[in-house]
């Protein structure tokens, strides 16, 4: 994550975790730091896996103190073993103190999401495949667990309902049928957008080609469906699966020559990377 995306978009949303962890005061730590001593603390992994977050958080304990120093052993996106030091933390005590939780938090969810994600990405390699995320977010984390996808090894669908035209069942349906829908998206979005539209059958697919949308999601359809869409689709428009994609299934897809697979469970299913700040001592 760059410097402009962490102060502009992540900031915020930092802050709003350490207020919510420190609402007055953190009564354990002044009840035993009352004042200013300098001290160092060790971050470590407990567990193999892919980490991502580093930035975040660094920043957390930066924004608490500006002077709080990280060395970091590691980088985004590197493997990591159960034992490794990744990290030493430097500053004032209380501070180390007062944002360890907050700052595991985000290390620990990024981390699980990167490492999920990077075992799912790898069964898709050597496929013309691509893998995407969703929507399917925790509130207030999308910066980060996108992010966290793209370390692990997989691809940014739509940031927000701001960022791309996709037409789901309901916009379907509001709209009165995939032609209508597909042709009202074109006279309203800017030309630059590309539509997407989700089919659940072959009915579905082939007004969406005859329409021209320029995406066609294969939702919830069985290995034998997407692969006759596939055929009726023929290159006219980039294809996409979706609907109960997990690393458990992700495998009956490959062979399908579909264009891009997207699983919520990247985000809304991945356990956390253990993580742990060791060690703390005065210096």
């Amino acid at each position: 994550m760059n410097s402009i995306t962490m102060k502009i978009v992540a900031d915020k949303y930092i802050r709003m975790a350490l207020e919510e962890d420190i609402n007055s005061e953190d009564v354990s730590t002044n009840a035993v730091m009352p004042a200013y001593q300098k001290g160092e603390v060790q971050l470590i992994c407990k567990q193999d896996g892919i980490i991502a977050g580093l930035g975040v958080f660094e920043r957390t304990f930066q924004l608490l103190d500006p002077e709080t120093k990280v060395t970091f052993y590691v980088a985004d996106g590197d493997a990591v073993k159960k034992g490794q030091l990744m990290a030493t933390v430097t500053g004032d005590i209380r501070v180390l103190l007062s944002g360890e939780r907050t700052a595991l938090n985000y290390l620990q969810r990024m981390s699980g999401i990167a490492t999920y994600t990077n075992e799912v990405a790898k069964m898709l390699e050597g496929t013309k495949t691509t893998l995407l995320d969703t929507r399917k977010t925790t509130p207030c984390m999308r910066v980060f667990e996108k992010y966290a996808v793209t370390v692990g090894g997989g691809k940014n669908h739509r940031y927000n309902l701001s960022d791309g035209v996709m037409l789901k069942d309901n916009h379907i349906g509001a709209a009165g049928g995939v032609k209508e829908a597909i042709a009202a998206a074109k006279a309203y979005a800017p030309f630059v957008r590309k539509i997407e539209v989700e089919t659940e059958n072959l009915d579905m697919v082939k007004e969406a080609v005859e329409a021209g949308a320029d995406i066609i999601m294969l939702d919830n359809m069985t290995p034998d469906e997407m692969a006759e869409a596939i055929r009726i689709i023929d290159g006219r428009a980039e294809t996409e699966c979706s609907g109960n994609m997990t690393k458990e299934n992700i495998k009956t897809i490959t062979e399908l020559g579909v264009d891009y697979v997207s699983s919520g469970a990247l985000t809304h299913s991945a356990p956390i990377l253990d993580i742990s700040l060791k060690n703390l001592h005065a210096i």
